[in-house]
């Protein structure tokens, strides 16, 4: 039962009732309900800024999801170009050098695959952090782009070990012409005074001193690509189509006992020194290509010769003297 309250009436100077009024009931109540929900609402929003609804706590849970495997899927992608970078080094500089094969270039094993263009559908998507999805996969495509070609050059070099019986019988491994006490070599590979210009030229390949009819071998397995006679440049010549990338050339003979289109094998005789063409003295001139490039023969000398007798070789093309012959480059 509510307590009946009384107020001091100061000019009848008695104590009266307290009358309440409906109305003021109702607006004494209508405000304590409008404080309470302003209140309830305040403690709502300051609660929803600190904690999260269920829904919400979900969803931020697999945001920390999603930025774990990014992180861990970014670790894995940079150990597999690390790792690829290890493997790539290896078949340049290793693999790929036993077998005289040129190591692929960096433009090729960079080569984009596709650009962002690929993935214009995803770009224009209203996919949540698309930026960070399409920079993945292309990062993704370029390891995979780099594994599709170091496998290719590994299928090159497996064939490669497969026919090394046959690469290494392809390579020009002896001298044109028997040298055992090493003092034939006349003339070495570079720069060379030509005998009749007088001037530094270029010499494509080195001079072996011989008396005329000395016996001239090829120096690797292979099949003669043009026996000629002329009577300027080299002379009378023999060069020989190797395979693999390598053709040899022999120059100045008196004479050739071999065709065009003719099987050879390593020291067999293919013909003889003399004096044709430019040539000053009898000799043979020998050249070696390598994927069409003159190269210095005595790099190749590794068949008839020890370390010792090679390192004299070395020693004799070294010198800067006058070529025994003047000729243009075949």
């Amino acid at each position: 039962m509510s307590k009946i309250k009384y107020y001091y009436d100061t000019e009848t100077c008695k104590y009266e009732r307290v009358k309440v009024k409906k109305r003021d009931v109702v607006i004494n109540a209508m405000g304590f309900l409008t404080l309470s929900m302003a209140l309830a609402i305040g403690i709502l929003l300051t609660l929803s800024n600190y904690f999260d609804s269920p829904k919400e706590q979900a969803l931020k849970k697999e945001n920390e999801d999603l930025k774990l495997y990014y992180e861990l899927m970014q670790e894995q992608l940079e150990s597999m170009d690390e790792m690829l970078a290890v493997l790539q080094e290896k078949d340049d500089y290793v693999y790929r050098m036993v077998f005289e094969a040129e190591p692929i270039p960096t433009t090729v094993r960079e080569a984009g695959s596709g650009g962002v263009l690929k993935y214009r559908q995803l770009l224009e998507s209203n996919l949540a952090n698309k930026d960070l999805v399409v920079s993945t996969l292309e990062r993704l495509d370029r390891v995979k782009k780099k594994m599709y070609i170091q496998t290719k050059s590994y299928d090159e070099v497996l064939e490669l070990a497969k026919n090394k019986d046959a690469y290494y019988a392809a390579m020009p491994a002896i001298q044109p012409i028997s040298n055992k006490e090493l003092r034939r070599l006349s003339s070495g590979f570079g720069l060379r005074t030509d005998p009749i210009l007088k001037v530094k030229k270029m010499h494509y390949g080195i001079d072996f001193s011989a008396e005329r009819g000395t016996p001239i071998y090829a120096t690797a397995d292979g099949t003669v690509a043009a026996a000629q006679r002329n009577f300027g440049g080299l002379g009378n010549y023999v060069k020989i189509d190797h395979g693999f990338g390598f053709e040899t050339i022999y120059g100045h003979m008196s004479r050739f006992i071999v065709k065009s289109k003719q099987k050879v094998k390593r020291g067999q005789v293919i013909g003889y020194v003399g004096n044709t063409g430019k040539s000053t003295a009898p000799h043979v001139h020998y050249e070696v290509h390598s994927n069409n490039k003159a190269v210095n023969p005595v790099n190749y000398f590794y068949m008839d010769l020890d370390a010792k007798e090679y390192e004299e070789i070395l020693r004799l093309a070294s010198i800067e003297n006058q070529s025994l012959g003047s000729y243009s480059n075949q």
